[in-house]
């Protein structure tokens, strides 16, 4: 499960292919010519200093990160701090994959774009993953739990839940396989004669 890969992006995964796909809310700083039909509100031509639009993830971190600008990103609402205090007050309460399916993911992401809360959103993601980690993996351990929770859960918890699940059958397979009769080592052997042999000596 290579699960540090979702953050760099990979190229090439399907997730995170998935996870910048997220549209996120932008405030145009330099007006754009031509492009007035992407703001639905407004009959300009071209797209007004200040307007309101939103652009994938992938789109609006290049355009804010230019030398000079394009965009200013709004983070989601579900990394503001409002949700940050809910999760703060009982992460284990949140059904977090319809927060967002990729929650963790997306955060990872989000937190580079907002330097004011950068800190707090890192803090809120970790503090989040391990108040979570026990419920999922009890839910991963537990064999008559359904397993159709891994569902509830964001995709980085349903890996951890699914992997969980495989190595506890695993285990359980194991078990029921018994073992044959566990024989002393030689060397465990030998030191017991040597010490029969010298008490016997004395």
């Amino acid at each position: 499960m290579a699960c540090s890969q979702s953050y760099m992006p990979n190229y090439f995964a399907i997730n995170d292919i998935l996870c910048t796909e997220e549209r996120l809310t932008c405030t145009i700083e330099v007006e754009l010519p031509g492009l007035g039909c992407l703001d639905s509100s407004s009959q300009s031509e071209n797209l007004k200093v200040a307007s309101k639009v939103e652009f994938p993830l992938w789109l609006a971190v290049s355009l804010k990160n230019l030398r000079n600008p394009v965009v200013s990103v709004d983070i989601p609402k579900i990394y503001k701090e409002g949700y940050r205090e809910i999760l703060k007050a009982d992460a284990d309460a949140v059904v977090l994959s319809k927060w967002n399916p990729f929650f963790y993911e997306l955060g990872m992401h989000v937190r580079k774009l907002n330097d004011r809360d950068s800190e707090q959103i890192t803090d809120s993601l970790l503090q989040t993953f391990k108040a979570r980690f026990r419920l999922v993996m009890d839910w991963a351990q537990n064999p008559i739990s359904d397993p159709t929770l891994g569902n509830q859960l964001p995709r980085l918890e349903r890996e951890l839940f699914f992997s969980g699940r495989k190595a506890k059958v695993r285990l359980l397979e194991w078990l029921k396989m018994g073992t044959n009769s566990i024989l002393p080592s030689e060397v465990t052997a030998n030191l017991k004669k040597r010490k029969r042999a010298n008490y016997e000596f004395q």
